[in-house]
């Protein structure tokens, strides 16, 4: 996806999983990695698509807005369009950027990565002592009323 654009939480990438990013989307590509590496990814990909596309955005206007450009090409239903095109783009940018710091608060460090736990399975076994009187027939079975 966007593996060769940068992206704004590369850095956290690289503190919390210790390689750079290139070396993370090898290390993802084989068959023992990590869920929350393939997802961390997943979401920096988004994460530097819409960054790209609020670049474009900005770029745009401010290309518009140039000092040296004719005053008599501006056109507010096109800078209008821009925001709102901006403001959607930005939106997203947040999401990713919050989903993605979470994931990498919330998620163990890569060396204390949750294995399977072979736990010993106990059995407990209690002999009962024998009971003083013989329990009833119907133990535990409601009675019937008398009239």
């Amino acid at each position: 996806m966007s593996r060769d654009k940068a992206s704004t939480m590369d850095t956290d990438l690289q503190k919390v999983f210790g390689n750079p990013v290139p070396e993370l989307y090898e290390a993802a590509a084989g068959h023992d990695a990590s869920p929350a590496l393939a997802r961390a990814l997943e979401l920096r990909s988004f994460l530097a698509l819409t960054e790209e596309q609020v670049a474009r955005v900005r770029d745009r206007v401010h290309a518009d807005m140039d000092p040296e450009r004719d005053m008599g090409e501006l056109s507010a239903d096109k800078l209008r369009f821009d925001a709102q095109w901006l403001e959607a783009a930005l939106e997203a940018r947040d999401g990713y950027r919050a989903a993605l710091g979470e994931l990498l608060r919330t998620m163990p460090p890569p060396a204390k990565q949750t294995r399977p736990a072979r736990t010993a399975q106990l059995r407990a076994t209690v002999t009962l002592p024998p009971s003083a009187a013989p329990a009833p027939q119907r133990a535990g079975a409601a009675r019937a009323r008398r009239p």
